[in-house]
């Protein structure tokens, strides 16, 4: 499988599990505004290696789930800030542009240490 993107979690805000409920996982590089830091799993900012599309691989660690929506900035965002919305809902049209939307699952266990990929 080629990989599109791939990073490692190198902290965790003291909120990210205030989004369990909502099944959302949010990363955010280095630089995240001091206010959305907290809710924020840290990463680098890291390239994309082509084209995030629905149908690829998203995988955290052991667990690989399918894309099924990509926001039309999450690209953007992901490659400039570090920044992604990750929703676990199925949904095949994302809410917010920012967003991409993986197969409805249980929130994945991150932890710092964490790999997070996309795969195609």
């Amino acid at each position: 499988m080629k990989v599109i993107y791939e990073n490692k979690v190198k902290a965790e805000g003291a909120c990210v599990h205030e989004f369990e409920d909502e099944k959302i996982l949010i990363i955010f590089g280095d630089n995240a505004p001091e206010e959305l830091a907290d809710y924020c799993y840290t990463v680098s900012v890291n390239p994309i290696n082509g084209e995030i599309k629905p149908g690829q691989t998203f995988k955290v660690d052991d667990l690989s789930l399918k894309i099924t929506a990509v926001g039309w900035e999450a690209p953007e965002t992901l490659k400039g800030l570090g920044h992604c919305t990750f929703k676990f809902n199925g949904a095949t049209e994302p809410d917010q542009p920012g967003t991409i939307c993986i197969e409805d699952h249980d929130l994945p266990a991150v932890k710092v240490g964490s790999v997070i990929q996309i795969l195609e």
